[in-house]
């Protein structure tokens, strides 16, 4: 075996699919000679199964690896609570798109083993952290492996906000909101809001406007070593949330200063032999996989 010797499971909350994926992993697991423990919820959905656990945020710590069964929303979870560890995380799809857990539950028995047995490829993503001051005092923060959105909340109406890059003031701007995303992310909610798709190995981070009400205001690409800072506009009738993988949601006030920069820590993925970047949003996003030949059917010509 390989440096991997003990293995975490995570699985996607509330799922049964995922929790009988789960179960399955760790038999396979114990079957092969691996050391495989649970965080706690995981194992909480599990009821009668003999197995070590340990809370999301220690789960890093002690485990060499980190197998993570749902869809990207579980893996985001799971990348802010381990990567300060540095522990790598291999995820396996229960979910709906996937982009980043890419082993289909079908490929556990045989993809797992490879993969724990060396045979993979390894590469590191970048997250943001958040941080929100008011008055000067920072009152609440966060990481983000996709995106900080800044949006109104609960509340369907258009919110006020400076912008600014490295201290320079970009523009006024009255949205829905606005995304800052990091390459991974750009799949994402960046993509829905008309961002473009920026390959993961991009030192960049990514500005997307949502619905402003300018047509002049567009998608932009910035340093990924800069800092974005957002200033809560005085005449918002509504408190707007800033979130963080909308999974964690902090709620602002009037003269708020919304703060987005690169995190410290980087995370490590994991992903069997063969993975393309290309392939996958070939086959995520519908795009077509091969050029028009003679032999193809132009229904458009003969109809």
């Amino acid at each position: 075996m390989t440096g991997f010797k003990t293995i975490g499971l995570i699985g996607r909350p509330g799922s049964e699919l995922a929790s009988q994926t789960v179960k399955r992993l760790f038999h396979l697991l114990v079957e092969a000679g691996y050391s495989a423990l649970l965080d706690t919820n995981t194992a909480a959905s599990l009821p009668g199964l003999e197995v070590r656990c340990e809370d999301l945020d220690e789960l890093g710590q002690v485990a060499d690896i980190v197998i993570v069964v749902g869809g990207d929303g579980s893996l985001l979870g799971a990348a802010r609570a381990v990567c300060q560890y540095g522990t790598p995380l291999l995820g396996v799809n229960r979910g709906r798109l996937g982009f980043l857990t890419d082993i289909s539950p079908n490929d556990i028995d045989t993809k797992v083993l490879e993969v724990l047995g060396g045979a993979y490829l390894s590469e590191t993503r970048f997250l943001l952290e958040m941080e929100v001051l008011r008055n000067g005092e920072q009152v609440g923060d966060g990481i983000a492996l996709n995106d900080v959105v800044l949006h109104p909340g609960k509340f369907i109406r258009m919110i006020e906000f400076e912008l600014y890059v490295d201290e320079y003031f970009v523009y006024s701007q009255r949205s829905d909101g606005i995304i800052i995303s990091t390459p991974t992310g750009s799949t994402a909610y960046a993509l829905s809001g008309g961002g473009p798709l920026m390959h993961p190995k991009l030192d960049a981070i990514e500005i997307v406007p949502i619905s402003p009400h300018t047509l002049s205001s567009r998608p932009m690409i910035i340093s990924g070593k800069s800092q974005v800072r957002m200033v809560i506009g005085a005449e918002n009738t509504a408190f707007p949330y800033a979130t963080c993988d909308g999974q964690i949601h902090l709620v602002t006030q009037p003269g708020d200063e919304v703060i987005v920069r690169k995190h410290e820590h980087e995370l490590t993925l994991i992903h069997p032999l063969g993975h393309d970047f290309y392939e996958t949003c070939r086959r995520k996003l519908g795009w077509g996989s091969h050029l028009p030949t003679d032999n193809d059917v132009d229904f458009e010509e003969d109809a």
